[in-house]
């Protein structure tokens, strides 16, 4: 008992009654829950708070889709004294088939955002009420379609706003083509919300990064591939086929010419094919739907 006494005595010892107290800031739920892991995917998606290696891939691909636009625009200003009509090498239906350079970023980054949870084992915490399986594919799918978006429509803004200043009238080029403000926003949402739903419908199928990664780009080539050598002998002789919607990379930019033309443009694999545009529009729900159905089917059982 001295011996006690003395070491507090001493100061050798001391207790300390800190005690808990509750939490009293604000609650979130399910929306609250699923926008913090959005936020956390995106963050993770373009390497922020990471290392400035995994910082590279992200941008070193929004400075390759932005090159067309510099090039335009560069090219416009310079030959804008010296031609009648406005030089014009890419034309903003065109620059959407440019942001399928994105793919490479979809195989990079749809892995990098989905298999570490499966492969970490924290999807179980993760999925802690109020949080579930449907709200984890929300949050996923959107943080990678966002940031397609972003890379697809940002290179756009800086072409059509690049076109206006070297234009003989800013306000008369704005009014000749405000149909580009909302057929630009259509295509490119059309575009990212497919690759997206497929980068992450792969990764989750597999807890491995590697492995996903040339999943992805493997499905792209290979159909690809297999519709180019379908369709070989009919391009020749500039009929279409519906072979060309084998192609899971080609079915957005279908979509893109009906949101621009309203119809499949001539040179397509696809023209000449009677309601190809239908077509084209029923195979992207199918491999969507197809796609929601994978990642339903892997995350269901954290509602159970």
């Amino acid at each position: 008992m001295s011996a006690v006494s003395g070491a507090v005595e001493s100061g050798r010892g001391a207790v300390y009654d800190r005690g808990y107290r509750p939490y009293e800031g604000p609650r979130g739920r399910r929306g609250a829950a699923t926008y913090a892991l959005y936020k956390a995917s995106m963050r993770r998606a373009l390497g922020l708070r990471r290392t400035w290696r995994q910082k590279v891939a992200p941008f070193v691909l929004l400075g390759v889709v932005t090159i067309p636009a510099i090039v335009n625009i560069g090219i416009g200003y310079v030959t804008r004294d010296r031609l009648q009509d406005s030089f014009e090498i890419i034309t903003y239906r065109e620059y959407v088939g440019v942001s399928s350079a994105l793919l490479l970023f979809v195989a990079l980054v749809a892995p990098d955002v989905m298999c570490p949870d499966r492969r970490q084992r924290v999807l179980p915490l993760m999925f802690a009420r109020p949080l579930i399986g449907f709200d984890y594919v929300a949050a996923k799918v959107g943080a990678i379609a966002t940031i397609l978006f972003a890379f697809s429509f940002l290179p756009q803004v800086m072409l059509f706003i690049g076109n206006m200043l070297i234009s003989d009238s800013a306000l008369d080029y704005f009014t000749g083509h405000t149909d580009v403000l909302w057929k630009v926003p259509v295509a490119v949402l059309i575009l990212a919300l497919y690759y997206a739903v497929i980068g992450c419908a792969i990764a989750s199928l597999t807890d491995r990064r590697i492995v996903a990664g040339a999943a992805v780009i493997g499905l792209l080539l290979l159909t690809s591939i297999a519709a180019g050598v379908i369709i070989g002998d009919r391009s020749s002789i500039n009929e279409g086929s519906m072979a060309a919607l084998i192609s899971v990379l080609a079915v957005p930019l279908y979509l893109r010419d009906l949101v621009f033309l309203g119809h499949i443009e001539a040179r397509s694999p696809l023209a000449g094919v009677e309601r190809g545009g239908l077509a084209a529009a029923a195979t992207y729900v199918v491999v969507l739907l197809a796609g929601l159905v994978v990642l339903w089917r892997r995350y269901r059982w954290v509602e159970r």
